[in-house]
């Protein structure tokens, strides 16, 4: 990580652990009572992450995104954080995005068509 020095202060580039790694701009959130998933679109490609709205706790997470006409890229487990990054090619394609932390989860349909 580089840091630049301004006025005797050291400042760090901004994180982006809180987009869980997801590339592009973010383009929809989908909350629900644990937390949210959110949906990223570069000129290329759509990512989706589910964050938790209280971190620290191991719990089942999953997200996962799906190109139309392609199958669903998934990742899940025990997170205490975040699910994903899961990304898909999506050049003129919708993609359909579900995730879930502990028994709440969140759907958005077919988006980005």
């Amino acid at each position: 990580m580089l840091a630049f020095c301004l006025g005797g202060l050291l400042v760090a580039p901004p994180a982006r652990a809180a987009e869980g790694g997801c590339g592009g701009q973010l383009v929809k959130t989908l909350p629900f009572p644990a937390g949210e998933v959110r949906i990223f679109k570069s000129r290329t490609q759509a990512c989706a992450v589910a964050l938790a709205r209280d971190p620290g706790t191991r719990r089942p997470m999953a997200v996962s995104i799906q190109p139309r006409g392609g199958v669903p890229v998934r990742d899940l487990g025990q997170f205490t954080r975040y699910a994903g990054p899961v990304t898909v090619g999506a050049i003129n394609r919708c993609v359909y995005v579900k995730g879930s932390i502990g028994v709440g989860s969140a759907e958005s349909g077919w988006i980005l068509c």
